[in-house]
């Protein structure tokens, strides 16, 4: 999708399209690239491709699911804490793979549009934590975010093997 492809009509179209934008931008980052390359930290941060999307598919569930809809899934974030969920997120080994992780975030993003679609932009957070917030501002959010990290693969993938362009 291109920007000019990029509906605008609403408020609405406008922040899911430019998330799905950079949602697919960092998928394809990703596009031919080995489970081993892809766990792969190969820039002088420690992320790497797969943690990259590992880590966007954990909080896109969570941003949406959890934070937005106020689902509860036992034994995930926030009942269990990590010592450093966002540092926890990243980290990949030899059982993580990129059809796994790609699949996964592929399908919480789903989940996410549905959420996104049945609900006003105005509606508050569902976590009390973040009640002051609203859908509108985590669509907003999850863009940065997304952007952020379809960034730092690009960089990641350059270097890899010199693959450029989102």
């Amino acid at each position: 999708m291109t920007a000019t492809q990029l509906s605008t009509d609403t408020e609405r179209d406008a922040l899911c399209g430019f998330l799905d934008k950079q949602r697919a931008a960092l998928l394809r980052k990703l596009d031919g690239v080995s489970d081993e390359a892809a766990r792969l930290a190969p820039t002088a941060s420690s992320l790497s491709l797969l943690g990259l999307v590992k880590h966007s598919a954990l909080w896109e569930r969570r941003w949406f699911q959890i934070i937005v809809a106020g689902r509860v899934f036992a034994d995930e974030w926030p009942q269990t804490e990590d010592p450093d969920p966002d540092v926890e997120d990243f980290r990949v080994d030899e059982s993580d793979t990129v059809a796994h992780w790609v699949g996964y975030f592929e399908e919480q993003a789903a989940v996410s549009r549905e959420i996104t679609a049945g609900l006003d932009l105005d509606t508050p957070c569902a976590w009390p934590d973040l009640a002051h917030r609203n859908l509108r501002w985590v669509l907003l959010h999850m863009i940065e975010e997304t952007a952020r990290h379809a960034g730092h693969a690009d960089i990641i993938r350059e270097t890899l093997d010199g693959a450029r362009g989102l």
